[in-house]
């Protein structure tokens, strides 16, 4: 097992009835930005629980924050944070409203010429404008970590940033939200949680045991709750695992002591800043390609996974290796999610030459687990996803 520091601060409030609890989380006397999407949150009664709980606050609100959120739309609401001097913000929605807010809470703070300087230059946020969560759509994990990924449609480009400063002071995560979910997002949401496990999981055995059996724990209850979750939202058992899960995945974790991968991550960002596909359907188009083109590498973790979470036994190393990358496949088409770009997009040739120069342009020479991944490796995979 690798060396290893581990602390998250973030306080979770998991269960029904949870948002009644807002204003003992949130600073007497704070003036309070609350920010949130396009609106759901209005039809599916979050909103009014929310605004109920703070009354007796100060509180502006800023909404239209989109799916892969904005930097355009972002400084909008930095505006709106530096003139009317906010002290405490918070995020209404799932994981892009939340990733904005995480920007925004760097950006409010940051000295230098340029917000954009945070992202371009993956400058690390030590300390930000405190924020907290109410977590309407689990799928990122970013309730209860300190990474954010924002896009930028002018340029076309997906960054990711964190820091230390960036840990919501708590969350709220009632599971009840999910019976509203479309089954799309439902899907979406699953996939990107599992994805999650399999980059600080699907590496190389580093002798962490425990992490190993947290890991497949986690994608063992997402295989399991993901028919019941799609066939019925409001089964309340299946959504509150499913939620937990989800935070579970990306709460930092299960990273400890192993090493982890994020290739998938980097080209899935890559193929949503182009195309505007759901991130987590660049997850499973990007997956499978990748193990198959690194199988030597991942192959005695391709055949753990396929035995102790798919119960594939009785072949050979590499046999066992091959089914789990045909299983992981398998399990994203029964969410109907797709694993080929042809299947999103007619316009894709060419998008693999593309990726590989900005990762030259950007000096990404080395990406995964063994840092041996060069641009024209990704080339190749991302061709292999065609």
């Amino acid at each position: 097992m690798l060396n290893f520091e581990f602390r998250n601060p973030t306080k979770i409030l998991f269960g029904k009835g949870q948002i009644a609890n807002l204003p003992k989380e949130i600073p007497a006397g704070a003036k309070l930005l609350m920010l949130y999407g396009g609106g759901s949150i209005k039809q599916n009664g979050i909103y009014d629980q929310v605004k109920d709980a703070l009354q007796g606050f100060t509180v502006l609100e800023f909404s239209g924050i989109p799916a892969n959120p904005e930097y355009e739309v972002l400084l909008k609401a930095l505006k709106v944070i530096k003139e009317e001097k906010i002290d405490f913000m918070l995020a209404v929605g799932g994981g892009s409203v939340i990733d904005g807010v995480k920007f925004l809470s760097s950006a409010a703070l940051y000295e230098g010429d340029s917000p954009w300087d945070i992202l371009s230059q993956r400058i690390s946020t030590k300390k930000g404008l405190p924020f907290g969560t109410v977590l309407t759509l689990p799928a990122t994990g970013s309730e209860m970590n300190s990474g954010a990924v924002i896009s930028r449609k002018e340029t076309q480009e997906k960054f990711s940033m964190g820091g230390p400063g960036l840990f919501p002071q708590f969350s709220i995560l009632d599971p009840q939200v999910v019976a509203s979910i479309p089954k799309r997002q439902l899907a979406n949401g699953i996939t990107d949680a599992f994805t999650h496990v399999l980059e600080q999981y699907m590496t190389y055995p580093a002798g962490a045991m425990l992490q190993d059996r947290i890991a497949e724990s986690i994608m063992q209850t997402l295989i399991e709750v993901a028919p019941r979750i799609i066939r019925d939202p409001a089964d309340y058992e299946a959504a509150a695992n499913f939620m937990w899960s989800c935070t579970m995945a990306l709460n930092g974790l299960i990273q400890k002591g192993v090493p982890t991968d994020w290739a998938i991550h980097a080209m899935g960002h890559e193929l949503t800043a182009m195309f505007g596909i759901d991130h987590a359907r660049t997850l499973a188009i990007i997956a499978p390609s990748h193990y198959r083109y690194n199988f030597n590498g991942k192959k005695e973790k391709l055949a753990q996974y396929a035995e102790r979470v798919w119960n594939v036994t009785a072949m050979s190393l590499e046999e066992q290796a091959t089914a789990g990358i045909k299983m992981t496949e398998e399990f994203f088409h029964s969410l109907d999610i797709s694993t080929r770009l042809s299947e999103y997009t007619g316009s894709y040739e060419g998008t693999a030459q593309i990726i590989s120069q900005r990762f030259t342009e950007r000096g990404w020479n080395g990406l995964g687990e063994r840092k041996a991944l060069t641009p024209d490796d990704v080339e190749k995979i991302v061709e292999m996803s065609y």
